[in-house]
């Protein structure tokens, strides 16, 4: 058996002037070059827009850390829950003083819910216990609540609770008199 032979055409043409020897030809040239530009057209303006974004940074709304709570004389004993959700303080009223405590757990920084029944402040998250007082009874928290400036406005005779100062039982700053106002 034989193997058949291959025929061997001598080329008739000779290649177009625009094909380079490896076979790539201006067209293919420019057309690469071209989407290698558009890429790094997008990925400049991608760069630059990231750069103006940062310029203009996301604004975050909190509520004021100074507020008024109205005139103490309102307040009935025991822990009043209006501020709770706008501010996040509790004013609490005993028979000398109104003070103001922040409502944030000091274990993870859950927000507790007062419990009337059972009169104690008790943090969902894991379940920490406060006495109306502020100060820690039960679960993981550390500590005893903050409490918050609070002050009698001069002018008007309202309270003026500022979340922005706040006073540590365990430094002893309860004590001090920015962190209560007397009943008289």
């Amino acid at each position: 058996m034989s193997t058949p032979q291959r025929r061997v055409v001598p080329p008739t043409a000779e290649k177009p002037p625009d094909v380079l020897p490896d076979g790539v030809t201006r067209r293919s040239t420019i057309k690469w070059m071209t989407l290698a530009w558009v890429g790094f057209a997008a990925a400049t303006g991608a760069g630059l827009t990231a750069t103006l974004r940062f310029l203009f940074p996301n604004v975050l709304f909190e509520p004021p850390t100074r507020f008024k709570a109205g005139d103490p004389q309102t307040y009935a004993f025991g822990v009043d829950e209006r501020w709770k959700e706008e501010y996040g303080v509790w004013l609490v009223r005993n028979t000398e003083t109104i003070y103001a405590l922040v409502a944030v757990c000091t274990h993870l920084g859950c927000t507790p819910n007062w419990l009337a029944a059972q009169n104690k402040f008790k943090c969902p998250c894991h379940g920490s216990g406060y006495y109306m007082s502020g100060v820690n009874f039960e679960g993981p928290t550390p500590r005893p609540l903050e409490r918050a400036e609070i002050a009698v406005s001069p002018d008007d005779g309202q309270l003026i609770v500022d979340k922005a100062t706040r006073y540590l039982y365990e430094r002893g700053q309860w004590s001090d008199p920015k962190s209560f106002v007397k009943m008289v």
